[in-house]
């Protein structure tokens, strides 16, 4: 391109050529001038910076900074995919990607397999929870993060990786070399009966042909059962997808055209409406949809539109409340980039995006400021402050001990050294975790310790204290001693959901995800609530029908 200026009017025709060879759809509010001569004042600073600045500066790094922040002004959702991220992207919006297949996380330094795919190259290499991943191509990976790690490991099918593994419990290290390939995530991880006459389908993400597997599990349930009292569908966790695959979800269980979402946006040519377009595979049998605070954007468009339709009950927690769309669009070179175009409202009326966005900072919307809206039945239901379930069942998950335990991956680590002494599991339907007392040990010997909210403002108001003279140390030291006594108090008194959380991660070393979500619904609020009321079938109705 010839960078040397000439300008037209005040603006380059280097400029000019931008815009005009864009196929994008020109801003309706006529600034034109105004996006012309700031892509002017980018395109020559850009120039300017490469040229001349002092250090040797990096094009693609500088430019995808400039992007990053760019957009980082409008909301987290809005995104930009360079060429060498574009398999994440895949794996976004496919549920597929080119890899080895595992789930990877920094760990002690070093990038750690948490989990590895079924069938995907590092399961059939032998690859288990817990190695840790030393070299990648020769590459020591010490201080590597996750993307780091991500980007080298995924490339184009068929070629070759080498990694040096050190596996907990072994002295010498290994070395593997895997082949590349596509790996392909289910979304539907795992259903099945969890009662003589109720059904559960896990769905985790809105990839491709969630709408098909969702259908295909049903039928499957109702093959095994013909009698269903109801099905559960799982959508706790769930952080979203593909808009279309929302609506393919929700005509399952809902007849041939009705409305599901409408997306309206500032191009008005883009603003849509969704109808279910095919038959159901069951309209009819009750139905209970989970959600909690990790349930987001589709997850949402599924549950909101069970509820304002009264086609089935919602137990769980509040969702996350996302209810901007967004589409991706090429920008060049195999890059994308994925941007908010609009917001979705459900069939009652309402959007259920909980916050706004100024300046890329989140500002909640007050509950006097959310309006009413009704279901089919008259039931009120309220917009944004995402989907608020017909039965909210609170959860004691968020301590600062479980927090902790998570953060440092303590369970993790102790499941590994669990499964060196127990190699081989038959039973695991049966299993019960029966060794409090040794996580308790494995705690202590690694001198386990962590800061509660109020240790933390403690240890600042004492600071701040001694240091101005009104108060000295001795005067904070009963309330340390009472504090360090109610952590110790805390562990036992969380035993049965840390009892809970190893189980999980131990069924998961042995029969993977359909492990941990299989044993997990042993002992899950949620379910059992929802086996209840599917028992209670005029209680269901009465929910449904607004008289509770």
């Amino acid at each position: 391109m010839n960078w040397k200026k000439r300008t037209l009017k005040g603006v380059t025709l280097v400029t000019l050529a931008i815009l005009t060879a864009s196929t994008t759809v020109l801003p309706p509010s006529g600034n034109y001038f105004e996006i012309a001569k700031n892509i002017e004042i980018f395109t020559n600073l850009y120039k300017e910076v490469n040229t001349y600045y002092v250090d040797e500066t990096n094009p693609s790094s500088l430019m995808k900074t400039g992007i990053d922040a760019m957009l980082a002004s409008l909301d987290p959702y809005t995104n930009y995919f360079s060429e060498s991220q574009i398999e994440g992207w895949r794996y976004i919006t496919e549920g597929k990607y080119n890899g080895i297949g595992a789930d990877i996380r920094i760990i002690d330094g070093r990038p750690t397999i948490v989990a590895p795919f079924e069938n995907a190259p590092a399961f059939n290499a032998g690859l288990k929870a817990g190695d840790q991943i030393l070299e990648i191509d020769g590459q020591d990976t010490e201080g590597k993060t996750s993307e780091d790690v991500g980007a080298i490991l995924k490339g184009y099918p068929g070629t070759e990786v080498k990694l040096k593994v050190k596996r907990p419990g072994e002295k010498k290290t290994i070395d593997l070399t895997l082949v590349r390939d596509e790996v392909n995530i289910p979304n539907v991880p795992y259903s099945d009966m969890i009662s003589e006459d109720v059904g559960y389908i896990a769905l985790t993400t809105f990839t491709r042909d969630a709408g098909r597997n969702v259908a295909n599990a049903l039928k499957d349930l109702k093959v095994e059962q013909p009698n269903l009292k109801g099905v559960v569908l799982d959508l706790r966790d769930n952080g979203g997808g593909l808009l279309a695959e929302a609506v393919n979800v929700v005509n399952v269980f809902v007849p041939k055209g009705e409305l599901v979402v409408s997306t309206k946006g500032k191009v008005k040519d883009w603003n849509r409406s969704f109808k279910t377009l095919n038959a159901p595979v069951d309209d009819k049998v009750p139905l209970i949809v989970l959600i909690n605070k990790g349930s987001a954007s589709a997850s949402e468009i599924v549950s909101g539109t069970i509820q304002d339709l009264d086609r089935g009950v919602l137990i769980g927690q509040r969702s996350y409340g996302k209810g901007l769309v967004q589409n991706t669009r090429d920008v060049g070179y195999n890059a994308k980039v994925k941007m908010t175009t609009a917001k979705y409202y459900i069939p009652s009326g309402r959007c259920i995006q909980s916050l706004e966005y100024h300046n890329g900072e989140p500002a909640e919307i007050p509950d006097e400021k959310r309006a009413k809206f009704k279901t089919r039945n008259g039931r009120i239901v309220l917009d944004g402050g995402g989907v608020k379930p017909d039965i909210v069942i609170d959860l004691d998950d968020e301590t600062d001990i479980l927090e902790t335990l998570e953060e440092n991956n303590i369970i993790f680590n102790y499941v590994t050294q669990w499964v060196l002494r127990n190699p081989e599991l038959t039973e695991l339907d049966n299993f019960h975790f029966e060794e409090w007392d040794d996580f308790v040990k494995y705690l202590e010997a690694r001198n386990f310790d962590f800061d509660t909210e109020t240790e933390k403002l403690l240890a600042d108001l004492r600071e701040k204290s001694v240091k101005s003279g009104y108060l000295s140390d001795a005067d904070f030291s009963d309330l340390e001693q009472r504090l360090i006594a109610n952590k110790k108090s805390q562990l036992e008194a969380h035993k049965e959901i840390i009892t809970d959380l190893i189980e999980k991660e131990i069924a998961s070393r042995y029969q993977y995800e359909k492990g941990r979500i299989k044993l997990g619904l042993r002992n899950d609020i949620e379910i059992k609530k929802a086996i209840e009321l599917f028992h209670n079938p005029a209680q269901y109705q009465a929910i449904l029908k607004g008289e509770q």
